[in-house]
């Protein structure tokens, strides 16, 4: 967009300019965070007036913005400083609809002073938003841009857990055995889960240091099942033991390792193995991508060989289809997107590729190698000539051991300030996994990730 302004000699009255925009709930969003305005009507995920729709109205303040836009960069444009604003609102606009903003000079006045009546109206209906008067002293000097670089903002909202939380909470209670919820963060975790109806929870471990935790984080241990376990291990059996029983139809880690946690599910005779390697999968809501974002496995499988990958790509495959995508499209990582016999994993990725073909793998189009940036960006895909369905917009990352599948994770969360729900599947039932540093939201989604999978599976039964 080239920006060119007019001086107060130039402009003359009836002389009139115009910017559109869309709203989006995005914007509000920004708006919010700028302006320190945070009226939930605003806000897309919530109820703001408790009339039980969520509105998401365009504040007042932010259409009338688009007025400055006008003045900004088209008339007077750039150098144009503000004197005085007037606006009378008469309608709203909301997130999804188009709004056009228009400015006209109507008095040239002294002090290079410029008045100019001012109007915003909805684009469709022609519905009049919001009207007024603008006085702007003009620019003084004449100025050109070809273009102004201003940096983009992402809103760092999680709308992909927010939609998968809503579809949790609509689904039966899942009953869930907590392993050592003996912390602060853990139990938390469980109870806020519980609260928002998404699972029932039993909690399993040492009844003194569970009563302490509950102090901590301020909430009551009253209507929720006990049962005592002095260790990790005897816990961990506890709940493997309340999964073959039929009371437990989930699994949650707690403060304890990881590896106390799956050893008596690994158990070949009363574990609760069904076939298929276990493997981690992190559901990734990264801000400014369009969809979820799979990563695995990043907590498990150390260096997998070729045949524990066909898990980890099918267990993916199946949770991906589970929250929302109907044919997964799967990016198997390396350093490069070209079968290179130096490097391992642009082989086993090949021959991935090959057996999701010849239907070895189900569910899903998995294509691979593929670097990381031609997995993702459809411009780096294109200038690789890669032009497969999966290349460019990758919803599934499988990648070639735990070190790269940890950093990635780890980068997405805290570079990119994505969320993550961490998931273990390979099992009877799901189990949350989730880390210490973990956020509220993080095991909140990794709980809903996991009863809708249980749902799916068991075809919506209890």
């Amino acid at each position: 967009m080239i920006f060119e302004n007019r001086m107060w000699e130039e402009l003359q009255p009836g002389m009139s300019a115009e910017l559109k925009r869309l709203c989006t709930a995005d914007d509000f969003y920004v708006f919010a965070a700028a302006s320190g305005n945070h009226n939930p009507v605003h806000l897309e995920a919530e109820d703001g007036d408790g009339d039980g729709v969520r509105e998401a109205v365009a504040p007042g303040m932010f259409v009338a913005s688009l007025i400055t836009a006008v003045l900004g960069n088209v008339l007077p444009g750039p150098g144009t400083l503000y004197r005085a604003q007037s606006l009378k609102f008469h309608a709203r606009a909301k997130a999804g609809e188009e709004i056009c903003a228009r400015v006209t000079v109507t008095e040239k006045l002294p002090d290079n002073v410029v008045r100019l009546s001012a109007e915003v109206r909805r684009v469709g209906d022609d519905a009049l938003i919001v009207e007024g008067s603008a006085e702007v002293e003009a620019p003084k000097r004449h100025m050109r841009f070809d273009a102004l670089e201003v940096p983009g903002l992402i809103s760092q909202r999680h709308r992909h857990f927010e939609m998968l939380l809503e579809q949790a909470e609509k689904l039966p209670a899942l009953s869930t055995a907590v392993v050592c919820p003996e912390a602060d963060h853990a139990l938390d975790g469980a109870l806020v889960a519980a609260e928002h109806g998404i699972i029932t929870p039993i909690l399993i471990g040492d009844p003194a240091k569970i009563a302490q935790a509950a102090k901590d984080v301020g909430k009551s241990l009253e209507g929720y099942e006990l049962l005592p376990a002095m260790s990790g291990r005897e816990a961990a059996r506890l709940a493997v033991d309340l999964v073959n029983q039929g009371r437990a139809q989930a699994i949650m880690k707690g403060h304890l390792h990881t590896d106390d946690l799956l050893k008596p599910m690994l158990d070949k005779q009363t574990g609760l193995r069904i076939g298929r390697r276990f493997t981690h999968i992190f559901v990734m809501d990264v801000p400014g991508v369009s969809h979820p974002l799979l990563v695995t496995d990043a907590a498990i499988n150390i260096a997998p060989d070729l045949e524990t990958k066909m898990d980890i790509v099918q267990n993916a495959i199946d949770l991906a289809i589970s929250i929302g995508i109907a044919v997964p499209k799967v990016g198997v990582l390396s350093a490069v997107e070209t079968v290179n016999p130096a490097i391992p994993s642009s082989i086993d990725a090949a021959l991935l590729s090959k057996m999701a073909e010849r239907g070895q793998i189900k569910g899903g189009v998995v294509d691979g190698p593929l670097a990381m940036d031609n997995a993702v960006d459809i411009g780096a895909a294109r200038t690789k000539g890669l032009r497969g369905e999966v290349a460019g917009h990758a919803e599934v990352l499988v990648v070639p051991g735990i070190d790269a599948g940890n950093m990635l994770a780890k980068q997405l969360a805290y570079i990119s300030h994505a969320e993550g729900a961490g998931l273990v599947l390979g099992a009877k039932v799901p189990v949350i996994l989730n880390s210490r540093s973990d956020s509220s939201m993080a095991r909140l989604a990794s709980a809903a990730v996991a009863a809708i999978h249980h749902n799916r599976v068991n075809g919506g039964k209890a």
